[in-house]
């Protein structure tokens, strides 16, 4: 957390020296202070924030993606003409245990179309997700515990 920190820091300083108080301006501060970071990565004890840098990098970019391949199915549902669907409620059983894994998870799951975080259990052993189509519970638990689940552990643990 600290290096994060750092490296907001020397975006910041990047802005006040060259000048330019802009969102890009800042953001290419931000690549500088991360390279400058990973130049001295061993002197500093940062291996692990590059790591898990990309790795949030990934779950951001699998969301982008499961965005718009979500946005498309809802759209061709909708467009069809004989809509074929099975909504329902199924219980997602939980890997993951501390609260902020859960929220995240329960939010990614919400912001997806289609698909919507109902509750979670008293004993935080299962998300109840409602489906646009539930025809196949077992395979929507797949896609979330193989996609989303699989990077939350992966990049916060």
């Amino acid at each position: 957390m600290k290096l994060s920190l750092i490296n907001i820091l020397l975006a910041l300083i990047w802005t006040a020296v060259s000048g330019s108080f802009t969102l890009p301006n800042f953001l290419f501060g931000f690549l500088l202070g991360a390279a400058t970071l990973y130049l001295i990565r061993e002197q500093v004890g940062s291996l692990g924030y590059f790591e898990r840098s990309m790795r949030v990098l990934s779950l951001a970019l699998l969301f982008l993606y499961e965005l718009v391949l979500s946005a498309w199915r809802v759209a061709i549902l909708v467009l069809s003409p004989k809509m074929d669907i099975k909504p329902g409620i199924f219980a997602y059983p939980l890997k993951v245990d501390r609260d902020f894994e859960i929220t995240l998870l329960a939010n990614l799951i919400t912001l997806t179309p289609g698909t919507l975080s109902v509750d979670v259990s008293e004993d935080r052993r299962f998300l109840y997700v409602h489906a646009i189509d539930c025809s196949d519970p077992d395979e929507l638990r797949r896609d979330i515990a193989d996609g989303f689940e699989r990077k939350i552990m992966e990049a916060f643990r």
